[in-house]
């Protein structure tokens, strides 16, 4: 199955798809307590990371699509910022500073045991990833359901795997990333 048609399956087999993420989320996150780091703003029945983002002892940003074909900036996200529609009708903070994560909270739409996601088709983690781990160690965590697991995703040379995928039967680390 190519990546288009696989996207299509995902999405419609995560609707209505539900399980507490936010521990073993945490749990994952736990050692890089303190650090700068990326959640995002859930939409289309992602798995929610608000509960570790408000309780982050550290900066908490999220993505920003800046331009197409680019990496994703990030603004600084507390609980209660004034947020506006971005690219795509995301949700970003009106008055975030510009911040760089060494911790990011990645949705997707399925992973593989590899630690490959599927994401929308824009590429915007993939280059966000490549240019971060370029700069010096980043912990990508993937937040999922189980039921997102699939035997195999599409890559390509440009896909960025995760560190590991949270979903709330647990944390599955992946290649060195684990811990």
């Amino acid at each position: 199955m190519d990546k288009a048609a696989m996207r299509q399956v995902a999405l419609a087999r995560r609707v209505g798809a539900s399980g507490e993420v936010a521990p073993p989320l945490a749990e994952a996150l736990r050692a890089r307590g303190g650090a700068a780091l990326s959640g995002y703003l859930s939409v289309r029945g992602e798995a929610d990371p608000m509960p570790v983002m408000r309780d982050w002892d550290g900066p908490v940003g999220v993505p920003v699509v800046e331009a197409k074909a680019a990496p994703l900036g990030f603004r600084r996200w507390s609980p209660g910022c004034r947020l506006a529609p971005g690219t795509f009708g995301v949700p970003v903070p009106v008055d975030g500073a510009p911040m760089v994560p060494e911790v990011l909270i990645v949705p997707l739409l399925a992973f593989d045991a590899r630690g490959f996601r599927l994401g929308y088709g824009g590429g915007f983690y993939d280059r966000t990833l490549e240019r971060l781990r370029a700069r010096g160690p980043v912990l990508a965590v993937g937040l999922a359901f189980a039921m997102q697991e699939v035997d195999a995703v599409p890559t390509e040379a440009t896909d960025q795997p995760l560190d590991a995928v949270a979903t709330e039967e647990g944390v599955r680390w992946f290649g060195s990333g684990a811990s």
